[in-house]
């Protein structure tokens, strides 16, 4: 046994320091590798008894686990488990506890990922022109909306907007993405009109003693949460449309899409979506080429027809 390099739960801390400070890592980030640590960590207590320490991860100790968590697990779950304990064991190396990575080589389960859900632009319409344009939610609700479609920010990003980020003259919104990595996103007219209006009344969320920067404010004040936009549109979505899956997230997809259907350049829209990799952004030419595909075998007189067995096909 290697007792070196010291117990888990110390370096797991230490760890989260690292994710906090040096990274500077988003609270779900940091939350959602602590989780994976301390449920590996106590798997393996459990089986050996006793406080573990970093100096005996390995293989052996690494697949016992995942193959634990694939009984009531999904692929998704157990290759992010994965994918934190290998980024524990890359700074357990870079911090000279451990020599080399030792589940580096260990390969997460393969995802069939799928199409992302998107709307079409009827769909899109009908979603912006649903919340009351009398009351002050209703402005607020519509301005959100049209900034997710209009610039396709995630959630996050929008919900840690503060007014200073909008600049009116030049029509952007400034963005802290990802290891809050700084971007500048264009913001449509139609989602500028819908921002001031907001804005002529935000007055009338503030409250004494609440922050006074967020751009957009819930009923007490404070700043609006990732998961009351992720309910406030389950709410227009239920009111506009028979279709269930879409989420905030799906207004992301919707506005690569459309902007890729435009004939916009891929690395622009990597660009405006903040994505460090290309590959990211090229998911979505698989969805303009089924829609593509879609409309050709709809419309086209000569179109494939798979199945119909037609008499139409010789030269």
């Amino acid at each position: 046994m290697d007792e070196t390099g010291g117990a888990m739960h110390t370096w797991i801390a230490r760890f989260r320091a690292h994710l906090e400070g040096e990274l500077n890592a988003s609270p779900h980030t940091v939350r959602a590798y602590m989780k994976d640590l301390h449920s590996f960590r106590s798997f393996v207590r459990d089986a050996l008894g006793r406080e573990p320490s970093v100096g005996e991860i390995d293989q052996q100790m690494v697949l016992p686990y995942l193959r634990s968590r694939s009984q009531h697990c999904q692929k998704s779950t157990i290759s992010r488990e994965l994918t934190s304990i290998r980024s524990f064991c890359r700074f357990l190396a870079r911090e000279g506890v451990v020599s080399g990575n030792p589940v580096q080589e260990l390969s997460a389960p393969k995802i069939r990922r799928g199409l992302p859900r998107v709307l079409s632009v009827d769909e899109v319409v009908q979603l912006l022109e649903t919340p009351d344009p009398r009351s002050v939610l209703g402005l607020r609700d519509r301005a959100i909306l049209e900034l997710l479609y209009s610039s396709g920010l995630r959630v996050s990003e929008l919900v840690g907007l503060d007014c200073r980020d909008l600049l009116w003259g030049l029509g952007v919104v400034r963005v802290f993405g990802k290891g809050s990595r700084e971007r500048i996103v264009p913001v449509g007219g139609p989602a500028l009109v819908a921002l001031r209006a907001y804005m002529d009344r935000r007055g009338e969320l503030q409250r004494p003693g609440a922050p006074q920067d967020a751009l957009f404010l819930n009923r007490r004040g404070g700043r609006l949460s990732t998961r009351s936009v992720a309910r406030m549109l389950d709410r227009y979505i239920v009111r506009c449309s028979k279709r269930r899956g879409i989420s905030p997230h799906s207004l992301r997809h919707t506005f690569a899409t459309h902007l890729l259907d435009g004939g916009a350049d891929l690395r622009a829209i990597q660009e405006m979506l903040g994505h460090q990799s290309l590959s990211t952004t090229q998911r979505y030419t698989h969805v303009s080429m089924g829609r593509l595909l879609e409309v050709y075998d709809r419309t086209h007189p000569r179109a494939r027809r798979t199945g119909t067995g037609g008499s139409g096909g010789g030269p």
